[in-house]
């Protein structure tokens, strides 16, 4: 009885426990947490830790080494050599000489086997090795240093790139759940009037046809909520992966679109382009920054390269170690290389490397023109927007007058269902429009902010 109890309180007190509330951000929130959680933030960052580290190891190509190393030898045999026999003929010559044999015997061609060597071998040693001069080596040296700015580059511009991006993301998520509002307010309204009119009829002041135009214009702002939310979550979900957002968890957020606008500074319609604002025209400098270095880097390499070394060993032979003895041994010395000729390989990287430091300037002239396209027309599409939000703000005050003077008429019995009708379909179309041109102007001025890198 105690199992079947117990899981009769867990089911009970699961339908019972609040839901997990969904967190609200509001825009500068959901670009905090895109910096912290987006995966190509973090791969950019990434990449300017191994900059970095790239600029140790080009260092640490031009600072002297030291190696220590010991090798041990046992011979379980010891090698044998053959040796020619020069002994025996040379005996028997003197033994000739002296009378003392008759005759000099035939000698064999096989020599003598002999063994040298000791049974152990032990050397310990210490290596040195540094570079004195080499042309190549302090250009690369800058060349590590620049491509960690280069980088450092590419992050800001990722970083500006994902605040866009979330801010493209978040305004259709604001601009649904701005719509969503006026609907829920509309079909408040519609309600209350329906309800109003229902009651009329029932005294017999009004016909069915009122109250089914009515039923059937509630019927329609249902459905096009039932869609708009529709709608919310697929913005939403794309919201949450512009974030790093994990796309399961719930989310909601929070702001109005009349706060997000910000009247622009007149400056920034008129003023000249400046393209050190913009982050990747900052990284297309680099670039070309880089590519100049890397002509420097391919004609050091005809310059002379000098190292210098030194080493110091001890040598141990013997039988048993115990009874060995130690030779040292010390060396030290120089190392010149001069190219002189190469089979013209060096002259061909060089050509190459002009040609490369040739096509970044072309790019970055490239992106400039990009820049000053991009910002006059941001510039022309937001003064665009912004005279059209002024004329559907001034249409919507003209729908709203007309559709309560109309249900006024209504109430009192001087219009008829047909006139609210449409009045209250002018109305709507005006709030829609209404809305439409101020996220449209929301839009213009997140490009004319990016085109500008404001």
């Amino acid at each position: 009885m105690i199992r079947p109890i117990l899981l009769c309180l867990l089911l009970l007190a699961s339908l019972t426990a609040p839901a997990q509330e969904a967190p609200k951000v509001s825009l500068n929130e959901a670009i905090n947490y895109a910096f912290e959680n987006n995966l190509n933030l973090k791969n950019a960052q990434i990449s300017l830790a191994d900059a970095k580290e790239q600029i140790v190891e080009r260092r640490a190509f031009g600072i002297p080494k030291l190696s220590v190393g010991a090798d041990y030898q046992y011979f379980i045999d010891i090698p044998t050599q053959i040796l020619p026999d020069f002994i025996s003929p040379a005996i028997y010559g003197i033994l000739d000489q002296e009378g003392l044999i008759d005759e000099v015997p035939a000698f064999s061609d096989s020599g003598l086997p002999a063994q040298f060597g000791t049974k152990h071998n032990l050397t310990a040693r210490a290596d040195l090795n540094t570079m004195i001069f080499d042309g190549s080596y302090f250009v690369g040296l800058k060349a590590a240093r620049e491509f960690k700015d280069y980088t450092l580059q590419q992050v800001l511009a990722t970083r500006q790139d994902v605040k866009y991006r979330v801010t493209d993301a978040y305004l259709p998520v604001l601009f649904l759940q701005e719509n969503l509002q006026t609907l829920d307010d509309n079909i408040a309204n519609l309600s209350k009037l329906r309800f109003e009119t229902n009651a009329m009829y029932e005294q017999g002041f009004v016909e069915q046809l009122d109250v089914d135009r009515l039923d059937l214009s509630l019927a329609n702002l249902q459905t096009e909520r039932d869609n708009l939310q529709r709608q919310k979550e697929v913005a939403l979900n794309a919201l949450k992966f512009a974030m790093g957002y994990p796309v399961d968890q719930p989310l909601e957020i929070e702001g109005d679109l009349h706060e997000l606008v910000r009247v622009v500074d007149e400056s920034w319609l008129t003023n000249a382009i400046n393209y050190q604002t913009r982050p990747e025209y900052l990284v297309a400098e680099k670039g070309v920054r880089l590519n100049e270095l890397n002509v420097q880097l391919n004609q050091s390499r005809y310059l002379p390269v000098l190292n210098a070394f030194a080493s110091y060993q001890q040598s141990l032979f013997a039988n048993k170690l115990r009874d060995g003895e130690w030779f040292p041994t010390t060396v030290a010395g120089l190392s010149l290389k001069v190219p002189i000729f190469d089979g013209l390989e060096k002259k061909a990287q060089v050509e190459r490397a002009r040609l490369d430091l040739e096509m970044a300037r072309n790019q970055q002239r490239e992106l400039a023109q990009a820049i000053e396209l991009e910002a006059s027309n941001a510039r022309t599409s937001y003064l665009n927007s912004r005279e059209r939000l002024a004329n559907q703000e001034k249409n919507l005050e003209l729908a709203e007058r007309i559709f309560n003077t109309t249900q006024v008429k209504y109430r009192e019995g001087v219009g008829s269902s047909l006139e609210l009708t449409q009045a209250e379909q002018g109305l709507y179309q005006s709030q829609q429009n209404y809305n439409q041109a101020l996220y449209d102007l929301l839009q213009a001025k997140t490009a004319l902010d990016k085109a500008l890198g404001k």
